[in-house]
């Protein structure tokens, strides 16, 4: 993992292009990882039983696609799955929490979870995501820009700043100048947007993916400042994994063709 300062600049300055014209994200690897093709993966005949997969909360809907198509591909496996703040799993992790996949939405998070001894091998970078704001339908409060977030008018959730979205918006702050007062601070990117979506919220810092998830649920308001800052997600086997055959193929699962198809349908970027 030493290489990601020296990486995150071509990250950042190929997604700042894409995010400004509203096209799909791409990145480039921030992480120590090789690319995902070289992955080493086990022949279906090794892979089976359960595989437990630690993911951010961001993955909730293309992880749950592909645990599906695992299972397919994997005939004898079961994939289950914990979705929640990145730092929530790595506290779980290394609280000794069983699992056989962790996958992180930034490298700050993954690096501690490197750094307890709990991760097996080199985490491998494996989408890219930026912030958005998303806005109740119809846009009731009037929000046009990030600086609107900071009115008291407005009643504005985050991410709490341990969980990368709450560390990228902290960010978008101090690059814009701009300092919110959220009415709350949540523990997982999709609890933000479900204040949005319930009305409980005017505005919600969540990421572009979840937006797009959300559909006709909510509305999104750009904002150029996102650019700035750019979610590197990784994905290793977890170390002493109950299920190390299924860890490293649901690694090369997500990391290969199917993973990419299915995370470029649900609009992160590439690495």
């Amino acid at each position: 993992m030493t290489r990601v300062g020296l990486r995150r600049t071509r990250v950042g300055a190929t997604v700042a292009l894409a995010a400004a014209a509203g096209l799909l994200l791409t990145g480039c690897s921030a992480a120590g990882g090789s690319a995902a093709t070289t992955s080493p993966t086990a022949s279906s005949e090794d892979v089976h039983g359960t595989v437990t997969v630690f993911a951010a909360a961001s993955l909730t809907a293309t992880f749950t696609r592909l645990g599906t198509e695992f299972e397919a591909a994997h005939p004898g496996t079961k994939v289950t799955f914990s979705f929640a703040g990145s730092s929530d799993l790595v506290s779980q992790l290394t609280a000794g929490a069983p699992a056989d996949v962790f996958a992180s939405a930034d490298e700050k998070n993954m690096t501690k979870a490197v750094d307890a001894g709990v991760i097996d091998g080199t985490p491998k970078d494996f989408a890219t995501n930026v912030l958005a704001i998303a806005v109740p339908p119809g846009n009731p409060a009037h929000v046009k820009s990030f600086s609107d977030l900071a009115s008291p008018a407005v009643k504005t959730v985050v991410c709490a700043p341990q969980v990368p979205c709450g560390a990228a918006t902290a960010a978008v702050e101090k690059s814009s100048g701009v300092t919110l007062a959220p009415v709350s601070q949540e523990s997982s990117v999709t609890d933000v947007l479900g204040k949005v979506i319930s009305g409980e919220a005017d505005a919600g810092i969540v990421y572009a993916t979840d937006v797009k998830g959300a559909g006709a649920k909510v509305d999104a308001v750009p904002f150029p400042e996102a650019a700035t800052t750019v979610n590197v997600y990784p994905i290793a086997p977890v170390g002493h994994a109950p299920n190390p055959e299924g860890a490293t193929a649901f690694v090369a699962f997500v990391t290969g063709p199917e993973g990419r198809s299915a995370l470029k349908a649900a609009g992160f970027g590439l690495p």
